[in-house]
């Protein structure tokens, strides 16, 4: 059985403009809910964090130094770092503490 690339190609593009699509044609009004605002408003973070957490504390040689750079972001861009500041502040502990263990 001989598979055809095309007919693939052609679901996935049926399924993706469907998926942009529906949305668009079935929801007429302004969403009311503050339940389902909110979840739509956070959904692109969530999705971001949960790609990105894997390969920060896996892209080291040891795991340990990728996620202490995770802890030491996340306190310096809560206490109000520039993106710059908390991308070198990750970059050092993660060199440190590969250098030292």
């Amino acid at each position: 059985m001989k598979h055809n690339i095309y007919i693939y190609i052609l679901i996935m593009f049926g399924v993706s403009y469907l998926l942009r699509v529906l949305p668009l044609t079935l929801i007429r009004r302004p969403i009311q809910s503050r339940f389902i605002r909110s979840f739509l408003y956070y959904v692109p973070y969530v999705t971001l964090a949960v790609m990105t957490f894997p390969s920060i504390v896996y892209a080291t040689e040891l795991p340990l130094a990728g996620l202490s750079a995770l802890i030491i972001g996340i306190i310096a861009a809560y206490k109000g770092v520039s993106l710059l500041g908390v991308s070198v502040s990750c970059c050092a502990v993660v060199f440190i503490l590969e250098m030292l263990l």
